[in-house]
């Protein structure tokens, strides 16, 4: 059956049995796919699949608009848009993105890799489309796994509904956020207050009771009150409802007779209109269905050897010597290493949902009262928060500590979760400490340091790639840069994982007749003896997995700059231009920042 669906039109012939057999295949055609190639969503794209047929046999794509948030439940929506055979490719380098992809397809509006966005872009959308420059199409925006928990989604929601915007939601409840009560007459309500036909003969009963002379205004009062008692009794609509916005369900996700009609009816209403579908995360394989945690939202867990499982044993070890020392994360307890500090001190560990901007704030808030919060975050994540950095904590100088995993190029997920502006940015926040491992065992010694600092914030960050495992005499203490190895003629500054490669590159340009000192920068504010012993080379390579104008680079180069000496400075990290998806070793190496690039800088420069 799935191969004679090649585009959303070929739907369309389908009966309700043939629908049923599509889905199962559909999701055997998923887990086979993220299985073979070792990574991807898996969870959230099984629990989607009856609803996105629904979706394309309701709406016409691409005339009409379909908006995903978040963006990695879009595996089917990609099936049934004609790229089934590309999956072969998922996630690899040139191959299909693990998100929608404006490049790929007309069917695919936004990139949608960060959550808790889609309603902003929909409000726009449907302002565009209902003015003189639009066309009037139909916009649609899926919600759900996570993203109703963000704050913008909120923003999004308020202006919709004062708007009035022509705008169909659905709110796919996999019960992993936002999960309403449901009962037997709510969802009969709920029915109801959708149906055509119920809307026509209500607005006609009101319009006839404020037609009745002298108590037309009071009746109608009575049934507003009335009908208000009943959401307030028996439904969670009061609060879509009192925004401006009309909610209608809960309804089986996995229903597609009954999402069609649902959504069909909706699509009929004036204004944004909230669905309210009801799925399961990781549903027909069994698998994910007996992960408690998160229902195999992505292939694999935090690994042993990795930087992210050293942060983990740090953490719990620090907690039990400092009783004041919690935990937060925004909704990812699992993939930022705190399941076992969440285990051992359940009252310590805060999932503030996807709602960075708070989570910062909140922990400025607990360092004030006392606390050490840590908040642990992918990188790419924290940017979504870098005012309330700065101006929450920095300018409070409060000791917060920011762990800051899959750091630098971090591979499969493509340019929105590559970490490669946490450095420019933390590093102009006025008092933040900015520390960057190089190994397993100095990542735990970071941690302590971070704990020590109590006049300001402080952040670490390591990459998703494996953590080199040192003897302690490889690792440095406190604030101090780490000197490597001396040499007379050329010195790289080498920032957390790039060591190795700095290293390397020693190797080589020694063993042919080049003298060479490298040190691990390790810490910012940059260490002055490390300057010192930098200005007295003629070549200076500085070398980060982070943007390369306005990173640590650039800090060094403007420090050497001001001194006598004045070697010649080349600075080496990331370009700014968004990096596609890949291995991370693959793209570091097209972008030269390798051994053999540095090597080749060094060489080209000397």
């Amino acid at each position: 059956m799935l191969e004679q669906i090649n585009q959303p039109a070929d739907l369309l012939q389908l009966d309700t049995a043939e629908l049923e057999e599509l889905a199962a295949e559909i999701r055997e055609f998923i887990v086979t796919s993220v299985e073979a190639i070792g990574s991807g969503h898996l969870g959230s794209n099984l629990g989607v699949v009856e609803l996105t047929l629904a979706l394309h046999r309701v709406f016409r794509s691409p005339d009409d608009i379909l908006l995903w948030d978040t963006g990695h439940q879009a595996y089917v929506h990609k099936i049934l848009t004609g790229r089934r055979d590309d999956f072969a490719h998922l996630r690899q380098a040139g191959g299909l993105s693990g998100y929608p992809s404006r490049d790929e397809s007309p069917h695919d509006w936004i990139e949608n890799s960060h959550a808790s966005t889609v309603l902003s872009y929909a409000h726009g959308l449907a302002t565009a489309q209902e003015s003189e420059h639009g066309d009037g199409r139909r916009v649609v925006a899926v919600i759900g796994d996570g993203s109703m928990t963000g704050g913008m989604a909120f923003e999004g929601l308020n202006n919709l509904g004062h708007s009035g915007r022509r705008v169909t939601i659905i709110l796919n409840d996999n019960g992993r956020s936002y999960a309403p009560t449901v009962s037997k007459l709510s969802d009969s309500l709920a029915k109801l207050r959708v149906n055509p036909r119920f809307r026509r003969q209500q607005s006609r009963l009101e319009r006839l009771v404020a037609d009745l002379p002298v108590v037309g205004k009071e009746a109608t009062r009575t049934i507003d009150a009335a009908k208000a008692a009943i959401r307030e009794m028996w439904e969670p609509t009061s609060f879509f409802e009192n925004l401006g916005v009309r909610y209608t369900g809960p309804f089986d996700g996995h229903d597609i007779a009954g999402l069609e009609k649902a959504l069909a009816n909706a699509a009929e209403l004036s204004g944004p209109v909230v669905v309210h579908v009801l799925t399961e995360k990781g549903r027909g394989h069994e698998p994910a269905l007996a992960d408690s945690v998160k229902k195999m939202h992505d292939i694999g867990s935090v690994k042993a050897g990795s930087y992210t499982s050293a942060f983990t044993e740090a953490l719990v070890k620090e907690a039990e010597n400092r009783p004041e020392v919690v935990a937060i994360t925004a909704a990812m307890p699992d993939s930022t290493g705190l399941m076992p500090f969440n285990e051992q001190f359940p009252d310590r560990c805060f999932d503030v949902g996807i709602a960075e901007q708070h989570a910062v704030t909140a922990a400025a808030g607990m360092a004030m009262g006392g606390l050490r919060p840590v908040f642990a975050v992918y990188a790419t994540f924290l940017t979504r928060a870098i005012d309330q950095v700065n101006l929450d904590v920095g300018l409070h100088r409060q000791p917060v500590v920011f762990c800051l995993d899959r750091a630098g190029i971090t591979g499969d997920d493509g340019p929105s979760h590559h970490g490669i502006l946490d450095m420019v940015l933390l590093t102009k926040v006025p008092g933040l400490t900015l520390f960057a491992p190089s190994s397993y065992q100095e990542l735990q010694q970071m941690l302590g340091d971070a704990l020590d600092i109590t006049d300001g914030p402080s952040a670490i960050r390591w990459p998703k790639t494996a953590a080199p495992s040192v003897p302690d005499s490889e690792v440095g203490r406190g604030l101090d840069a780490r000197l490597v190895r001396s040499g007379e003629e050329v010195c790289i500054l080498s920032v957390g994982k790039m060591l190795a490669a700095a290293q390397e590159a020693a190797d080589r340009l020694e063993a042919a007749g080049t003298t060479v000192t490298v040190w691990d920068v390790r810490v910012v504010p940059l260490d002055e003896a490390m300057l010192a012993d930098a200005a007295r080379h003629r070549v200076v390579v500085t070398v980060e997995d982070g943007l390369r104008h306005g990173g640590v680079g650039s800090m060094i180069a403007d420090r050497l700059a001001d001194r006598a000496e004045q070697p010649s400075v080349r600075v080496m990290g990331v370009p700014t231009e968004y990096i596609p998806h890949g291995k991370p070793d693959a793209i570091l190496a097209a972008l030269g920042l390798d051994a053999a690039g540095i090597e080749a800088e060094v060489l080209a420069h000397r």
